[in-house]
């Protein structure tokens, strides 16, 4: 059982004691001041609670059957090692990661079976469209991206994801502040009063996406998001003709950090928008568990574009069902210099006839 002594401040942290002449609680570093009833109350709340625990069942996925892969071949990539996998029709390529000439391995073995596939919505042409329009109006972008022939060389790639789903059920716990001011003919007072808030419920989450690719950047892949589940069907390897697909090399049990981060954080969003009225508000402590939590194996369309300008690699993505794009574009320095010699040139002879028209005057 506690001591008075090992009370802390909820305030700033510090140890508070017994002031006999208020009879209350007081910390003598913030010189807050507190209700026996209320402390009690709150350190009844910081004994119940508990830390996350956020398990999963990842034990997913079933294995390729032996007529499923006779048409399967594998490519690997000298430079990045990734593996691609495509159908047996498919000429040599390159690596959609790095760009660099992959060798044929043989035929396709290993790894598990997807459970669900994205089918593309959109083909070359509609990604080449979208590039298009991506670098359109950009005076200082370097010739090369704009050029018909590099246009060609985008791929369509099935890149692996972990979907996970579970039920979250979250206690939340806030402090707030209501600040109020008033004056005197002599002093300006502040008071503000502290509150302890606290939330419980519960969340269902479907399908969140881990890429299982290192390959592939955590946050491009997060930019072209969401993928809409409803598209999916059962995989079946004809959805690969013609395409490529990279196989996961970061596996389910390592993809929870990061599905647990993003579970999280929807989770704190979703709370906090049902706690108003308070000048200031804090999460102090947040403790989700989650039942039922499964993770899926499945493949999402993605058309990529790898160039490297001046030593430096540039990659854009295009979402493969619902053709949302990104990525970063570099600036030609010598045509800015260029335009900016032009400008400064342009206001100098402005200048200069402004001026003699002063002149005249």
């Amino acid at each position: 059982m506690n001591t008075l002594q090992e009370y802390k401040c909820p305030c700033c942290g510090g140890a508070i004691a017994f002031d006999s002449r208020l009879q209350k609680m007081k910390c003598p570093f913030c010189d807050t001041e507190y209700e026996m009833k209320t402390l009690a109350a709150y350190d009844s709340v910081l004994k119940q609670e508990q830390a996350d625990d956020m398990c999963w069942k990842t034990n997913t996925g079933a294995a390729w059957q032996e007529s499923e892969t006779e048409g399967l071949r594998v490519y690997v990539c000298q430079s990045c090692g990734g593996e691609i996998v495509s159908d047996e029709t498919t000429a040599a390529t390159a690596c959609p990661y790095c760009d660099n000439p992959v060798v044929m391995m043989g035929q396709f073995a290993g790894a598990l079976r997807p459970d669900y596939v994205i089918p593309f919505k959109l083909d070359k042409k509609a990604a080449i469209a979208a590039l298009n329009r991506h670098y359109g109006g950009k005076k200082l972008l370097p010739k090369v991206f704009q050029a018909q022939n590099h246009l060609e060389e985008v791929k369509g790639i099935y890149v692996p994801f972990w979907l996970f789903d579970a039920d979250a059920e979250a206690q939340i716990r806030y402090r707030g502040t209501k600040t109020r001011t008033w004056d005197d003919d002599r002093y300006h007072y502040t008071e503000t009063s502290h509150y302890s808030i606290l939330r419980d419920g519960r969340i269902g989450f479907a399908q969140v996406p881990v890429d299982g690719s290192s390959k592939m950047e955590d946050k491009l892949m997060e930019s072209i998001e969401p993928f809409r589940f409803g598209d999916a069907v059962d995989f079946q390897t004809a959805y690969l003709a013609g395409y490529l697909a990279d196989k996961y090399d970061v596996d389910a049990q390592a993809s929870i950090e990061r599905a647990n981060a993003r579970i999280k954080r929807t989770t704190e969003e979703a709370f906090v928008a049902t706690v108003d009225g308070y000048d200031s508000l804090q999460a102090e402590t947040t403790h989700i568990q989650l039942k039922n939590g499964e993770a899926k194996y499945a493949l999402f369309p993605v058309w990529l574009l790898n160039t490297t300008w001046k030593g430096q690699k540039y990659t854009f993505a295009m979402n493969g069902q619902t053709g949302k794009l990104v990525g970063d574009l570099p600036l030609d320095k010598a045509a800015a210099r260029r335009m900016q010699f032009g400008w400064t040139a342009l206001i100098a002879a402005g200048a200069f006839l402004l001026s003699w028209l002063l002149w005249l005057i």
